[in-house]
C-alpha cells in the first residue's frame, strides 16, 4: 500500500491505514466510529477478515458485524472505495466472498459468484468511457496497461468512468446518501505495474476517486 499511500498522502489527504491482521484490533466497530471518516478504501483484503474478528473467532463472543455497520455508514452519506485483488470482490477460488456480504447492495457493480480474475499478462489498455467525470478530474486519456483486474458489471444506476477490455475497470454510483466506487484492478503490483505505479497521473486518479466517494467533490456530469 505504500505507493498509494504517498500519493494520497502527496493531495493532502490525511490516512488512517490499517493492515489486514490488524483489522480486528483497529478497524472501527460502528457506524459511529466511521463517521469520523470522509471515505474507506479496501484493497485486497477479504471479507473474513471483517467478520471473523477476535472476539468471534477465537472467544465466540457476540460482537457487531463491520460489514454491516460499514453498509449503514455509506447509506448514510459514507464513501467507499474497493480495490481490486485477489481478495477484493470475488477473489481467488471465491474467497474473498463479498458477493455473499452486506456490501453486496452497497458496491456500485454486480460481483460474480466465482473466482472473477481476469490474468492479462501481455498488458490491456484502460479506455476512458466518461471524460470530464469528477472521479478521473485532472486525469489524462491515455492510462498505461494493466496485468489483470477483477470481472465485474456495473449496476443499472451506476456510471463507467473507464473499462478495461471488454469489462468495466472504474464505476461509481451512490447508495443512500453515500458514495462508492469499485476500480477492478489492483494499485500495486502485479496487476498495477511499475509503468501504472509510476505514471504521473497516478496520485491524480487515485485522490480524485477518494474525494469523489468522500463527497468532498459535488460537481457531477
Amino acid at each position: 500500500g505504500t505507493v498509494l499511500l504517498d500519493a494520497l498522502a502527496s493531495a493532502g489527504i490525511e490516512i488512517d491505514y490499517v493492515r489486514a491482521h490488524e483489522i480486528s484490533g483497529r478497524f472501527p466497530r460502528d457506524r459511529d466510529e466511521l463517521a469520523a471518516y470522509d471515505a474507506v478504501i479496501l484493497s485486497d483484503v477479504g471479507a473474513n477478515s471483517f467478520l471473523l474478528t477476535d472476539e468471534t473467532f477465537l472467544r465466540s463472543e457476540v460482537t457487531t458485524n463491520r460489514l454491516d455497520e460499514l453498509a449503514a455508514y455509506v447509506a448514510a452519506g459514507g464513501g467507499l472505495v474497493m480495490v481490486g485483488g485477489y481478495l477484493s470482490f470475488t477473489g481467488i477460488d471465491g474467497r474473498a466472498r463479498y458477493a455473499q456480504s452486506p456490501l453486496a447492495e452497497v458496491l456500485p457493480v454486480t460481483m460474480l459468484d466465482y473466482d472473477d480474475r481476469v490474468e492479462v499478462p501481455q498488458g490491456a489498455s484502460p479506455v476512458v468511457a466518461a471524460p470530464g467525470h469528477p472521479a478521473i478530474a485532472g486525469v489524462g486519456d491515455e492510462w498505461p496497461r494493466l496485468l489483470g483486474y477483477n470481472r465485474l458489471a456495473p449496476k443499472e444506476a451506476a456510471t463507467v468512468v473507464a473499462t478495461v477490455g471488454d469489462d468495466p475497470l472504474l464505476v461509481v454510483g451512490e447508495h443512500g446518501d453515500g458514495r462508492t466506487a469499485a476500480f477492478a484492478s489492483d494499485c500495486a503490483p502485479h496487476w498495477a505495474p511499475p509503468e501504472f505505479v509510476e505514471w504521473p497521473d497516478y496520485a491524480a486518479l487515485w485522490s480524485s476517486i477518494v474525494l469523489w466517494a468522500g463527497g468532498r467533490v459535488t460537481a457531477d456530469v
